[in-house]
């Protein structure tokens, strides 16, 4: 990965973001009276610099990697699974999958790391190295490594566009992977392992108690080399959120909206932030994941989730939600008459019509 070419990164279009709250305010309704889809509409306006923007063409993506911290006891489920859910996503029988078809949303299953050597059709091979080694005992990854598994993600962007691709959701596979996300937002944001360590795929208390003595000792052993968020996410981190890293980064260079899911997707998406501040002007959150930690990551990037629906699967299942409620905000400041067009005229309600804010 080259890193010079984030330097070409830059905010999203302020003058068209200011324009398209001119236009909202101008639609046959109270003024902000639709809130939340306001915004929205307003800075994907801002983003496809352009009054009247589409979501014509959405996919999300997974990424799907393996971690070595497994070899701590710190999941429920067994490592084989990470291989199994991979091909099952493909089989078009997770959650993902079924929420992706039922929202006219495409999926992009990507191996950029894990153990076993799997092939199924549709599945593209990416692998930087069979699993991170154990994050507990030494770095997860070489720095080549990761920046091999970032340039991952923020070349499927650029393929993704050339594509035709309008949007970009995030999703991730990989058992263990709630470990290695609380240990990178401790090293972000200087959280607690309390405040940032869930229970993740179902532990039990005792489990419970244990994954947090070993996120503590992943946090004493990396401490002294946590600074950088490159260097953080190449010890603490995982395959998976570097590629995850690489999209979001992506999503901003090429200029393309992008949603977080949940946790990891979340932890991920501050990371690319810390590397490149402009980054988060692309980026949506999509729900409030129940899993801990999630609003640590989701208040240092200032971002409102679009939806509460008590859900902590992971694999990307928020994204085509947020989708369509997005879809829905270009709708309205594409298809709404004004005023004007309305035969309405403003001055009559500016008392009763009033911007609250």
């Amino acid at each position: 990965m080259d890193l010079s070419l984030l330097e070409k990164i830059t905010s999203i279009n302020n003058i068209i973001y200011g324009q398209a709250k001119e236009k909202l305010d101008s639609l046959i309704k109270p003024i902000k009276s639709l809130g939340g889809l306001e915004e929205i509409a307003a800075r994907l306006c801002s983003i496809q610099e352009t009054l009247t923007p589409n979501l014509t063409k959405r996919i999300v993506v997974v990424m799907a990697s393996d971690n070595g911290v497994c070899e701590e006891g710190v999941a429920s489920a067994p490592q084989s699974v990470t291989s199994m859910q991979t091909i099952n996503f493909l089989r078009g029988i997770t959650g993902i999958a079924v929420i992706s078809k039922a929202n006219n949303t495409d999926l992009k299953v990507i191996d950029i790391g894990v153990l076993e050597d799997i092939y199924y059709e549709g599945l593209e091979v990416r692998k930087i190295r069979k699993g991170t080694r154990n994050i507990a005992k030494e770095p997860a990854m070489t720095m080549k490594e990761c920046l091999d598994a970032i340039e991952v993600g923020f070349n499927t962007v650029k393929d993704l566009k050339s594509k035709g691709y309008s949007i970009i959701g995030t999703g991730e596979m990989g058992i263990g992977n709630t470990t290695t996300s609380s240990s990178l937002l401790i090293a972000l944001t200087g959280c607690t392992v309390e405040e940032a360590t869930g229970r993740g795929g179902g532990l039990t208390d005792e489990q419970f108690r244990h994954k947090k003595r070993v996120v503590e000792k992943i946090i004493k052993l990396h401490k002294d080399n946590l600074d950088n968020p490159i260097e953080a996410l190449r010890r603490v981190g995982g395959l998976d959120i570097a590629g995850l890293v690489g999209l979001y980064l992506g999503a901003a260079y090429y200029k393309l909206p992008i949603v977080i899911d949940g946790f990891i997707s979340a932890v991920a998406a501050l990371c690319a932030y810390k590397i490149n501040k402009y980054s988060v002007g692309y980026m949506f959150a999509s729900h409030i994941s129940m899993e801990k930690g999630y609003m640590i990551a989701l208040s240092e990037l200032n971002l409102k989730a679009m939806l509460n629906l008590d859900m902590r699967l992971g694999e990307g299942v928020g994204c085509p939600l947020a989708f369509n409620i997005m879809d829905t905000a270009t709708k309205v400041i594409s298809e709404m008459g004004t005023f004007e067009e309305g035969n309405v005229n403003l001055a009559d309600y500016k008392d009763l019509w009033r911007d609250e804010n």
